[in-house]
């Protein structure tokens, strides 16, 4: 009973820290109806036992002029190569990496900026590949992504008008990748740029971005809905969600999948969902605190009557460690 209220006292203060805008302490006092200083305590508690790693954004992947590109990865490996999980964690956009029970023993999904990029790191993942044993691997480019980290991007259009630029880029990047247990500072986000992007600052004929530039920009690209939301990056399984599975779901009428994909957005089980090119067009990425939940979950799905088959791989760990997604 008490591991079970640590870990719901837990998912409630990581839960705060996830917001629209930057928290605010005096808010969350409110919110939690703690103290200061009972915050944080909690807070370094949870540092200590390691259930936190660091605060970032998530940003909508619809950002104009062009999206971001989610790609789902699956690989057919064996515990003697270790040098392959090496090499793909040392792979920027490498997002998420599960060792899964099925056909093939690893799932990754990778996000990119650009077709560009995309393709240099295709490159260096069929090298990675051509060194493993089965060398057998297969790549899924999402069409659509319809919710992401449990944001729903129905909710999220952002302004045909507006558009990201390259400056824009930098900082979603250092916001994203760049910060640690205290959230980055405009200040600091300037000196990141001035120190670590020469070259860059080179190419734009400037010597450098002001923190007041820096300021303004966050604020447009927060109320474009291009960032989506803060949170803090933590481990799920030390906050209780002790399931993660991966689901292919085939729809009875396939002119519905848009529809479909609408209304599982809304269910609170599904952190990650993607229409992809395949017979099962939908692949949802489902977390759960119990193995009945998910039970319930496939129960609710079929009752709608709408859907006509699953596939499901079932998560056996979580290889990067830690993760945020919009605690429920």
């Amino acid at each position: 009973m008490t591991e079970a209220k640590d870990e719901f006292k837990n998912r409630n203060l990581i839960k705060s820290f996830n917001n629209e805008s930057k928290y605010v302490i005096t808010k969350l006092t409110q919110i939690l109806g703690y103290t200061r200083q009972t915050i944080k305590k909690r807070f370094d508690d949870l540092k200590v036992e390691k259930i936190i790693s660091n605060f970032t954004i998530n940003i909508n992947p619809n950002i104009l002029p062009i999206n971001l590109k989610y790609v789902l990865l699956e690989i057919k490996t064996n515990p003697n190569e270790p040098e392959l999980l090496e090499n793909l964690l040392k792979i920027s956009q490498l997002k998420v990496l599960d060792g899964i029970l099925g056909e093939y023993s690893l799932f990754a999904l990778l996000i990119f900026h650009s077709s560009e990029e995309y393709y240099q790191v295709l490159s260096i993942i069929d090298k990675i590949m051509a060194q493993s044993h089965f060398k057998k691997y297969n790549i899924i480019e999402t069409i659509k992504v319809f919710k992401t980290n449990g944001i729903e991007l129905d909710d999220n259009e952002i302004d045909s008008n507006f558009e990201v630029d390259s400056i824009d880029y930098v900082i979603l990047n250092i916001m994203q990748e760049n910060q640690n247990l205290k959230p980055i500072s405009t200040y600091e986000i300037k000196d990141i740029i001035n120190d670590k992007y020469k070259d860059f600052l080179n190419e734009m004929n400037r010597q450098e971005i002001s923190q007041s530039t820096i300021h303004n920009r966050i604020k447009k690209l927060e109320k474009n809905n291009v960032i989506l939301n803060y949170a803090l990056n933590f481990c799920p399984k030390k906050i209780g969600f002790r399931g993660k599975y991966l689901v292919r779901i085939k729809p009875k009428d396939p002119s519905k999948y848009n529809e479909i994909a609408l209304n599982l957005e809304k269910n609170h089980f599904i952190t990650d969902l993607f229409r992809i090119g395949q017979q099962h067009g939908l692949f949802a990425i489902v977390r759960v605190k119990r193995v009945e939940d998910y039970a319930d979950f496939i129960k609710i799905l079929y009752q709608s009557d709408e859907i006509e088959d699953t596939l499901t791989n079932f998560v056996l760990d979580e290889l990067k460690a830690y993760t945020n997604f919009v605690i429920y």
